[in-house]
């Protein structure tokens, strides 16, 4: 059995090479990776299940599996053959993927990739990253990721890196192609925009035919206090949806020049548009519904 004194100079001699410690290294996470509860009666040198290792990070055993899935030849050191379904676990393995789990609420599996090198086809290839301790190598450390920081340069596709024999030097170009092809995807994700916009719009309509239908009826029925409440939601309706289509559209618009902010964050652009939106029904909201009322009731 570990002792967990020992823990940290094991896990860290296990880990130290690792890129996804690199990005762990002197976070609370590193704590963690040392700390985790398991170490105290793992054996070093025994396999484990999926069902097991998934009791000792608290999550479901078709979880830990799902995160298992696109990091194979990372998780069991870029093996040849896929583990079958009859998954074991040893201590490396665990440890590379606990820091998956550290790691995927603010990277993503797209993220993880990234840093990890493996491309669409699940191919891993491995960076020359030696993470520091404190007083070895630093400068041999800082040349590593900086080579890491150029190899995923260059797999984004979007820069041209050329030697200059002249100067002795390396150029940085934009690739002319890869970026008229973004700017077009770029273009059709504003087509869809609209198309998101002229469908809302179609369901607030319809949802507004029915308010209307639902008037008529109860007009016929003089029910007055009702209809006025009903009159009241659809004018609201009518408002959010001409809101929501002005601030989708003005989103649009100012988002049209920040070409390269959704090229690198495009895991974050639907929830700023959704906030854009929400902030901008809210701060119009009412002005626009008093006015429309006060119309109404002809005050």
């Amino acid at each position: 059995m570990l002792k967990l004194n020992n823990a940290k100079e094991l896990v860290l001699g296990i880990v130290q090479q690792d890129p996804l410690f690199v990005v762990i290294q002197n976070t609370p996470s590193e704590e963690i990776l040392y700390n985790d509860g398991y170490l105290a009666h793992i054996e070093e040198t025994n396999y484990y299940s999926t069902s097991e290792v998934a009791s000792w990070f608290e999550i479901t055993d078709a979880m830990l599996r799902y995160y298992i899935k696109p990091f194979e030849q990372y998780i069991f050191d870029n093996a040849t053959n896929s583990p079958n379904t009859n998954i074991r676990l040893n201590l490396p393995a665990i440890l590379r993927l606990r820091m998956i789990l550290l790691l995927k609420d603010e990277h993503r599996v797209k993220g993880l990739k990234l840093l990890l090198g493996i491309d669409d086809n699940g191919q891993h290839i491995k960076h020359q990253i030696t993470a520091t301790t404190m007083g070895t190598d630093d400068l041999a450390n800082k040349v590593d990721v900086l080579g890491n920081v150029l190899q995923q340069m260059i797999q984004t596709g979007l820069f041209n890196i050329l030697p200059d024999e002249e100067h002795g030097t390396l150029q940085v170009t934009i690739n002319q192609d890869f970026l008229a092809q973004k700017i077009q995807l770029v273009s059709s994700e504003s087509d869809l925009q609209v198309e998101e916009i002229q469908k809302e719009t179609a369901e607030l309509k319809l949802e507004n035919e029915n308010l209307q239908k639902q008037i008529s009826e109860l007009q016929e029925h003089s029910v007055k206090d009702i209809v006025q409440k009903i009159r009241e939601r659809h004018i609201e309706n009518e408002i959010v949806s001409t809101l929501r289509t002005e601030a989708l559209q003005q989103y649009s618009i100012e988002n049209n020049a920040g070409y390269f902010r959704k090229l690198f964050r495009s895991s974050q652009i639907e929830m700023e548009k959704e906030q854009f939106v929400l902030g901008y029904i809210s701060k119009h909201l009412e002005e626009r519904l008093e006015v429309a009322l006060n119309n109404y009731y002809g005050e």
